[in-house]
């Protein structure tokens, strides 16, 4: 078996010192900048993460002011039909009543014009009555007829009359 009698103490210590100098050399040049860089790269992994979550939080929040700017929009929108159907239907019944309106003007001026018209009718009617009255009467005074004869220039001044008109 080992026996700790054999042991060359001066290797052994020479081999403990230089494996001590050899973590501090470790240490120093291989163990302190691998520990550097996996400080900064868990720094880096860690201000990524924290960036990521700002950017998620940022874009859902923008998200969210996209909902409502669409939401106004859409609202405005329905408003903006409303008050088109409304001033359309404004614009209708203006429309409608300026019909009826001239509508009734103009038959307001047939019903003047036809009673004007009327009205010089029944002027010149009376005028060609009493033409054939004065006519008739200077005629029946020129003549003193008997009844069949009195007929008979009633008849004839009718047809004149008739003619002339």
């Amino acid at each position: 078996m080992f026996d700790v009698t054999e042991i060359e103490w001066i290797n052994a210590i020479y081999q403990i010192l230089a494996f001590g100098v050899l973590l501090l050399l470790l240490k120093k040049f291989a163990f302190g900048p691998i520990m550097d860089m996996m400080e900064k790269r868990e720094q880096h992994v860690a201000d990524q993460i924290s960036s990521a979550e700002k950017n998620r939080e940022e874009s859902e929040k923008f998200l969210a002011e996209q909902r409502e700017a669409i939401q106004e929009a859409r609202q405005e929108a329905k408003e903006i039909v409303e008050n088109s159907k409304k001033m359309s239907d404004q614009q209708a019944e203006d429309v409608l009543e300026n019909a009826r309106k001239e509508a009734e003007r103009m038959k307001q001026n047939a019903l003047a014009e036809i009673n004007t018209e009327k009205e010089q009718a029944i002027s010149a009617l009376r005028e060609q009555v009493s033409t054939l009255s004065v006519l008739v009467a200077s005629k029946v005074i020129e003549k003193e007829l008997d009844e069949k004869e009195q007929e008979k220039l009633i008849q004839g001044t009718l047809k004149e009359v008739g003619e002339d008109l």
